[in-house]
């Protein structure tokens, strides 16, 4: 109602009428200078029956013209019925500012002295504790004192909650029209009040009621200078708005004759934008009580299209009685990262909730520890067992009152999610923005400093991964024996553009293969989220890159180089950055329950994680796994060096890929690999390094078996001998055998010159046997005893 001069408000039920005086100055002061009217008329005692009321804006122009510029009919005063006698009836209460000059001495004075030193945890980081976003934050939720420092996330706007009545607890707002309102009709205008309907006695005599609306106090000052603080978080599911099913949001503010925003700063090709941007204007509520929220499509030759609007009634959360013009915080923190940012102490803000309640203020007990408010008497230790270890904490008075704020229901630190919708398309969502908004009174003092929101933004790091040597890698059959050509290949998730891989070990027996070879890495991390960010454009036409976020993720695979076809694939190793697990300092000690990320186990005999960036470098074997009928097997082991560095620290320690220059940090020299060709040209050489090499254990056991087998056969074999032996005992002692001359069986024919002597021996000859006969006589005929079978012995 920009145009109107002088209005005047004049409120009509059934037949009787009543009118305000005009607004003399209205473009200055909207208010009206009597703020309650009275009026009496007779209506039916039931509710349902209750006659309408009818509210018109009248302008009083020039020559006494007055004219109706507005009105609003109210259908139905049920909701306006009350029994100002019920003892649990509380008559609605007028806003109170209270900027008198008692109130000066408890200005809140916040410290401007920021912290030197990067913080653990952010803003962001109570935004994911809420959200419970752990891919969004996952190191800020092992944060030991995140209970302190929490906020709310509305899943609409402030003003429908249910717990805060839409803001409307001491007013409330009707929409004015030309004339009878219909389905399109413009609205021109918004009358801001309250009524109450209860019965009234005719007799003059009898104790009237009491008054439902006090007079609002003429030392309110009232317009009200304010700084105004908007905060813009994220938008949501916006509606594509260009070809590629994308738009490039940005955000334009407008309160009064102020419009801010930036369109250069602009949000290319998302539909979910990120803008953690802050504004502060400055304003006169109630002249300029709609903040008005525009998100435009950045277009480079046609002009800007416009997503969505959504509007903001300050005046509503200035005046409300739930506190919605500065959310209250979870703690009362005088430094740090989640500084307290209201003009006023919790102490303060306790004693004007009392006083708007028409209740006597707090009193504090002299060790600051415990308070009585209405009524009841509260101590520190009720709401703190034990001191909170939290830093940065304020004085326990503020902490106490903090806590009796929060247990009055009023509006805490919080974040809205207000939907858009755009006047092309009425009723239709055009997306969703989380936002808030924090409204500071001039006169009370200057405002604690802003919240910092702005996008958390990456760190450069370089990560260098050398690749020392592998072992017991799955091997490949080849035409003569096992045999693979082994290299090494590795990459970050999400930047596969960048992959690197080691020379060839060729002709490995044993799945040892060694390289020295160095890989080096350039990454975006964002430590607070622990991904890497990669800004990229989708073509080469596109105006601007696509912002996408990976896992800081190692990726290590081992192949089979093959040179007529594909290579074969023998294992990979998968490393987290932030929560990898300790290397084994030696390979015999490297199992595949290193990589096994299931808490089955307990907590003491889980395998120790770390973070590489905190640790720097690590030096030791991990094992690689392939899967194997649906579960995962390790198929070789991979010793490394991981390393990471940020970008002021790589300048410093220059290295190159492989071994090419600069090779230092270390130096990395050629390996000394066997000359396989000659090993293969012997056969003693192929079983020892293939059969010996993979089957020693086997070939060990078998031997052992042999041997045993071996000596049992012997053993049965040798038993009956034996057994027949140690029964029958025989008595036979067998001399030596007799030895007697070829010549001696077969004579010579021939005579010859030493016949003589030749005579003379066969005589001796046969006077032996004879006598050796008769020795053996006695045994034989023994023998005869025994084996009557045996023939006689012969003469």
């Amino acid at each position: 109602m920009k145009q109107v001069r002088s209005p005047q408000l004049l409120v009509e039920c059934w037949e009787e009428s009543l009118q305000t005086e005009p607004i003399k100055d209205f473009q200055t002061n909207p208010n009206f200078t009597q703020s309650v009217l009275f009026l009496t008329l007779f209506m039916p005692t039931e509710e349902a029956y209750a006659t309408p009321l009818t509210l018109k804006v009248v302008d009083n122009q020039d020559f006494g013209q007055q004219t109706v510029v507005g009105q609003a009919n109210i259908h139905s005063l049920q909701p306006y019925f009350c029994d100002p006698w019920a003892e649990d009836y509380v008559p609605p209460q007028l806003p109170s500012m209270l900027l008198d000059y008692l109130y000066e001495k408890f200005w809140f004075n916040p410290s401007k002295a920021q912290d030197e030193y990067e913080h653990e945890v952010d803003w962001w980081s109570k935004l994911f504790w809420a959200t419970g976003d752990v891919k969004g934050d996952v190191k800020s939720l092992r944060y030991k004192y995140k209970d302190y420092h929490t906020l709310k996330v509305y899943d609409c706007e402030l003003e429908a909650v249910p717990a805060f009545e839409g803001l409307q607890d001491f007013c409330q707002t009707f929409k004015l029209y030309q004339e009878e309102p219909k389905l399109d009709s413009p609205v021109v205008g918004e009358f801001k009040g309250l009524f109450r309907v209860y019965p009234f006695p005719e007799d003059p005599k009898a104790p009237k009621p009491p008054r439902q609306f006090l007079v609002w106090r003429e030392k309110e000052d009232f317009p009200q200078e304010c700084l105004v603080r908007v905060y813009m978080v994220r938008a949501i599911n916006l509606q594509p708005q260009d070809s590629n099913g994308l738009c490039d949001p940005y955000v334009i503010l407008k309160l009064g004759q102020t419009t801010m925003g930036n369109r250069d700063k602009y949000h290319p090709n998302t539909l979910n934008p990120i803008f953690g941007i802050m504004f502060e204007l400055s304003c006169t509520i109630p002249l300029e009580k709609d903040l008005e929220i525009q998100l435009y499509d950045f277009d480079l030759f046609s002009p800007d299209d416009k997503i969505g609007t959504t509007v903001i009634d300050l005046e509503n959360r200035l005046l409300s009685g739930f506190g919605a013009r500065c959310g209250l915080s979870k703690s009362y923190c005088y430094s740090g990262p989640f500084r307290w940012r209201d003009q006023m102490t919790p102490s303060f803000l306790l004693e004007r909730h009392a006083k708007q309640k028409g209740l006597p203020p707090p009193l504090f007990s002299p060790e600051e520890d415990t308070v009585f408010y209405n009524g009841k008497k509260f101590k520190l230790q009720s709401f703190e067992p034990t001191p909170p270890p939290v830093h940065y904490l304020g004085p326990k008075k503020e902490r106490l009152a903090l806590y009796l704020l929060h247990a009055q229901g009023l509006v805490p630190e919080h974040v809205e999610t207000r939907t858009l919708y755009s006047s092309s398309q009425p009723g239709i969502d055009q997306g969703k923005v989380q936002m808030w908004v924090d409204i500071f009174p001039k006169k009370l003092g200057p405002p604690g400093p802003p919240v910092n929101i702005r996008p958390r933004k990456p760190k450069r790091y370089e990560l260098r991964c050398i690749i020392w040597e592998t072992a017991q890698v799955d091997l490949r059959r080849n035409l003569t024996a096992e045999m693979s050509d082994i290299y090494v290949k590795g990459w970050l998730v999400g930047l596969e553009k960048d992959m690197q891989k080691t020379d060839i070990h060729y002709h490995s027996l044993t799945g040892e293969s060694n390289f020295n070879w160095r890989f080096i890495f350039t990454m975006d991390y964002l430590a607070a989220e622990h991904m890497c960010v990669q800004s990229q454009k989708d073509y080469i036409w596109s105006l601007d890159p696509t912002v996408m976020k990976f896992p800081a993720r190692l990726i290590i695979q081992v192949w089979d180089n093959n040179i007529f076809s594909t290579d074969d694939f023998l294992g990979v190793l998968e490393l987290d950055l932030f929560d990898m697990p300790l290397p084994a300092r030696h390979a015999n000690l490297c199992s595949i329950r290193m990589m096994d990320t299931d808490s089955k186990w307990p907590y003491f005999l889980q395998y120790k994680h770390f973070s590489l960036f905190k640790k720097k470098t690590v030096t030791g074997w991990w094992p690689s796994q392939v899967l194997d009928g649906g579960k995962w097997r390790m198929s070789g082991k991979v010793k490394m060096t991981l390393e990471i560095l940020s970008e002021k620290e790589a300048l410093i320690k220059p290295a190159g890929r492989g071994q090419s220059e600069p090779n230092q940090y270390p130096t990395l020299h050629p390996p000394l690999r066997p000359n396989t060709l000659f090993m293969l040209r012997s056969p003693v050489t192929i079983f020892c390094r293939v059969f010996w090499k993979h089957y020693h254990f086997k070939i060990i056991i078998g031997a052992i078996i042999f041997i045993i087998a071996l000596m049992l056969f012997n053993f049965i074999y040798s038993t009956p001998n034996y057994l027949a032996m140690s029964w029958i005992k025989p008595e036979l002692r067998l001399n030596a055998p007799i030895k007697i001359p070829n010549n001696i069986m077969n004579p010579p024919t021939s005579r010859n010159a030493h016949s003589s002597s030749l005579t003379s021996q066969h005589q001796n000859l046969i006077s032996t046997i004879d006598h050796e006969l008769k020795l053996l006589q006695g045994p034989m005929n023994r023998l005869q005893d025994i084996f009557p079978e045996l023939p006689a012995p012969q003469n």
